[in-house]
């Protein structure tokens, strides 16, 4: 991947820190985007000792819009191309909360942030990829387009976080259709030990199961969808252990993810409407 930019969301912890190093290995110029100051500095520092080219740090928060159109904006004007977006930013949220542009903070981190980066980033990604981190906990989610706020029904953190990545599996599915210049593709990569769910009882789950998959297995599939043949992926299609995995129920309903999209569109425009 010399010669090539590559930006990975979450890219402090877990699978986005795995696949960060990664591309970093294969010669990529990683652009690093974290939320937390000291970590981004820790993985540049591991991203130059096992790269060729010179990392670059972007902070950002995605629970706030104005982090990421800033962002945005930085990328835009450093970088003529973007060769891979890694969408892989994502939290678990005990309680319901709202986000101080007053969405669900689970769907705003997890899918209507991502959403935004890509909007901004569209002209740089024509004739690259978009590769969505999402997770088989897409069929405990109930995603309701029209309510993006969560409020209605009862709340749980584990249905909110499911929801967050049936979002990201119709994100890449419509971005394929819409876009037909990138490549899009989402991915499950399995139950791996990492450090989300902070605050919930699942952090304990994904914290200390010896049973889990390492964030190295995890990444494996996020790199081949970046650097495989365009040939051998569907476009849109959704991915595990580098195999095309099957999408059931409403989540692989065409409708559904053009209503999700028209609704995000919206979500990110709306505060500049206003």
């Amino acid at each position: 991947m010399a010669g090539r930019t590559v930006v990975v969301t979450g890219a402090t912890s877990g699978i986005g820190r795995s696949a960060a190093v990664g591309f970093a290995r294969r010669g990529a110029e990683v652009v690093a985007v974290g939320r937390d100051p000291a970590r981004l500095k820790d993985v540049l520092s591991e991203l130059t000792e096992v790269g060729q080219a010179k990392p670059y740090g972007v902070g950002a928060d995605f629970a706030r819009f104005d982090d990421v159109r800033a962002a945005g904006e930085d990328l835009r004007g450093r970088f003529e191309h973007v060769d891979v977006l890694a969408s892989n930013a994502g939290g678990m949220f005990r309680t319901r909360t709202l986000t101080a542009d007053g969405y669900e903070s689970t769907i705003q981190v997890n899918h209507l942030s991502g959403f935004l980066l890509a909007h901004l980033l569209r002209e740089r990604l024509s004739g690259g990829r978009i590769v969505v981190t999402s997770s088989d906990a897409y069929t405990t989610g109930r995603l309701d387009p029209d309510d993006l706020r969560a409020e209605r029904g009862r709340y749980g953190a584990g249905r909110a976080y499911g929801t967050s990545k049936q979002a990201g599996i119709l994100f890449a599915a419509e971005a394929a259709r819409r876009w037909p210049d990138v490549l899009a593709a989402s991915f499950h990569p399995g139950q791996v030990r990492t450090l989300i769910g902070r605050g919930t009882i699942a952090s304990w789950y994904f914290r200390f199961n010896p049973l889990l998959r390492t964030a190295d297995r995890a990444a494996d599939t996020l790199l081949w969808l970046a650097t495989a043949p365009a040939e051998r992926i569907e476009p849109g299609g959704y991915y595990m252990d580098r195999r095309p995995h099957p999408v059931k129920g409403p989540t692989a309903d065409p409708a559904l993810a053009a209503r999700l999209w028209d609704a995000s569109a919206a979500a990110i425009s709306e505060r500049e409407s206003t």
